[in-house]
């Protein structure tokens, strides 16, 4: 091992710092970060579910965008993720001149990529509010939100693959100020330009966006500044298909999770559309909003436990790993605790933020205690599929990451849909929830067993 490579292992505190203060430290801004990030779209959701002109339909609106609102967020998962998961590994070997390519490559594809979606969400906006299953009542409503959603995707995904950037780095603190910053004008902004300018669906879009621009600035200016560890190049820019290819193959199963989570709601509009009408895609809308935010801050701790699994696995550290894994899991399991006894104990109070139509508070009120009935074990199923990403198996990753939305829940959400209605889909989630965990417990623990047959003794 050359001098160069040794001082980095040895000076990174990812190598040598005790785990449960890295967990602490990493994961603690990424919780804090990731659930200010997730008000964006719960923000606009409330504001507008309480204005008189848009209620019920402004709430189904907002609703039927979430599916390409998934799949903007998606493409900075995509090169964020699998961009920072090459970098941390590179860190770990003390490979500084790749790790650098990386972050410039990652960076020219989330351009790229950006304007794409852009281009094609401005084009065919109508026809994709179609597609999602917005009703000639909800499509107004829609299309003023969602065609100034599209003309910011470039903010919102840069700003969410530097943030994975920031963290893979050694500074969670800064990533989780960008989002906070984002978080916290939107807050502000959106009550100002719908009630205050009254701009209804256009007024709670333009705060979402112009709160992802100053978000994106805050995060990129940590790669361009002379003084930065790390820089964002024209040089290091240039596209490498090599590199490229394994930042998205890396990111892939974070993509693939995101894409999806865009087929299920996609799927979960019409069915509920067809089983319940406006009202139960409103009440959907608001389980959404609530299951993402007690999902957060278990995908924050995942978060966080990227850039200590990907160093210490690329320094071959491999008790660190196991020590890091256990510990993340075990605390995403107690949120997932807490997040069931919340659910079940003020059901009511959880839905009368968004609305308080009594129809609407008596579907939403049952549909989000049975949606999310196996809580308790999503926890596991979150940081155990990751975990494989995190250190490099990207198709074990997919597979598991997938397990529940795709290839159990949406066949379970027709089939069950077909034989019990709209109870049926309710209860398809708890159904793949458990089979998917019980799958990745399998996975996990036998590649545990083999990692501790050549575990050394160091944590």
């Amino acid at each position: 091992m050359n001098k160069e490579i040794s001082d980095v292992k040895i000076s990174n505190p990812l190598g040598y710092e005790k785990i449960s203060k890295l967990l602490y430290q990493f994961s603690i801004p990424s919780i804090v970060g990731m659930t200010a990030s997730a008000l964006y779209n719960v923000v606009d959701r409330i504001f507008i579910g309480n204005h008189p002109s848009l209620g019920a339909n402004g709430l189904a609106a907002i609703t039927i965008c979430f599916p390409a609102m998934i799949i903007m967020m998606s493409v900075g998962i995509l090169f964020g993720q699998g961009g920072a998961t090459l970098f941390s590994i590179s860190l770990g070997k003390g490979d500084m001149k790749k790790a650098d390519k990386i972050l410039g490559n990652a960076t020219t594809l989330m351009i790229a990529m950006s304007i794409i979606i852009t281009l094609l969400g401005e084009i065919f906006l109508k026809d994709l509010l179609i597609l999602f299953g917005a009703t000639s009542e909800i499509i107004p409503f829609a299309e003023k939100y969602m065609r100034i959603i599209f003309l910011g995707t470039i903010f919102q995904v840069i700003g969410m693959g530097m943030n994975n950037f920031l963290r893979a780095d050694g500074r969670p603190r800064l990533s989780m100020v960008a989002m906070f910053i984002g978080a916290g004008l939107n807050f502000i902004l959106n009550p100002l330009f719908i009630f205050g300018f009254n701009w209804g669906m256009t007024g709670a879009a333009l705060a979402t966006v112009v709160s992802q621009l100053v978000s994106m600035i805050w995060s990129i200016y940590n790669f361009i500044k002379k003084d930065s560890t790390h820089r964002i190049t024209f040089k290091n820019m240039k596209f490498d298909r090599k590199l490229s290819g394994e930042i998205t193959l890396l990111g892939m199963p974070g993509f693939l999770l995101q894409l999806a989570n865009s087929a299920l709601n996609f799927v979960l509009n019409h069915l509920i559309i067809s089983y319940g009408g406006s009202i139960a895609v409103s009440g959907m809308g608001i389980v959404n909003s609530l299951q993402t935010l007690l999902i957060l801050p278990i995908i924050g701790i995942n978060q966080g436990l990227q850039p200590i699994v990907s160093f210490n696995y690329g320094a071959k550290k491999f008790a660190r790993v196991k020590k890091a894994a256990q510990l993340a899991i075990i605390s995403a399991t107690i949120i997932a605790i807490i997040g069931a006894i919340i659910i079940n104990t003020i059901p009511n109070v959880l839905v009368s933020m968004f609305n308080r139509d009594p129809e609407l508070m008596k579907f939403g009120t049952h549909a989000l205690k049975t949606w999310m009935m196996c809580l308790p074990v999503v926890g596991f199923q979150i940081v155990g599929a990751n975990f494989f990403q995190s250190i490099g198996m990207p198709k074990k990753a997919m597979l598991l990451t997938l397990s529940r939305q795709i290839i159990i829940l949406i066949p379970s959400i027709i089939i069950f849909s077909k034989i019990w209605g709209m109870n049926g889909i309710l209860h398809a989630a708890p159904f793949a929830d458990f089979t998917a965990a019980t799958v990745t417990s399998i996975c996990f623990f036998s590649f545990i067993k083999k990692i501790d047959s050549i575990n050394t003794p160091e944590i």
